[in-house]
């Protein structure tokens, strides 16, 4: 098992990140890797909730996971179990942490119980993927910062 963790400056308050990662409407601003469209977001952001997620790549390709919340302390912290639909490398985990810092948020995500190497390179790519389109989404708002 492996894991990564990355961490990125959000200009928005962590209650609205915090939001954008919860809220079917948040998610479908920045799930996924690349510019392809969120086709199904569902959350029930409480601890045993469940989110589910499907999205397009511009490749065409098709991609959902899913979970259950285990923790969830607005603004501050979230936690869910993780697996891809009809993936082989079982369950994961999910941890993100949110910090208000002078410009906005840091954000903190740690993606753990990764399979092996290639799974978690794999992962790291994605959550880059998405993280950027996070940050594009909150530079293009204007209610986001102060």
């Amino acid at each position: 098992m492996t894991s990564l963790t990355l961490v990125r400056r959000i200009k928005a308050r962590p209650s609205i990140v915090f939001d954008a990662l919860t809220t079917p409407e948040g998610i479908a601003c920045w799930w996924g890797p690349d510019g392809g469209p969120v086709l199904v977001a569902e959350s029930d952001p409480q601890v045993g909730g469940r989110f589910r997620v499907r999205f397009r790549m511009l490749d065409g390709s098709e991609h959902e996971s899913s979970g259950e919340y285990l923790e969830v302390v607005k603004p501050e912290r979230l936690s869910m179990s993780w697996r891809w639909t009809g993936g082989e490398d079982g369950e994961s985990l999910v941890e993100i942490r949110l910090r208000a810092v002078a410009e906005g948020t840091e954000l903190t995500i740690t993606h753990s119980r990764l399979h092996d190497e290639d799974s978690r390179r794999s992962h790291e790519q994605g959550w880059h993927g998405a993280l950027d389109k996070l940050e594009r989404h909150f530079l293009a708002t204007e209610r986001s910062f102060p």
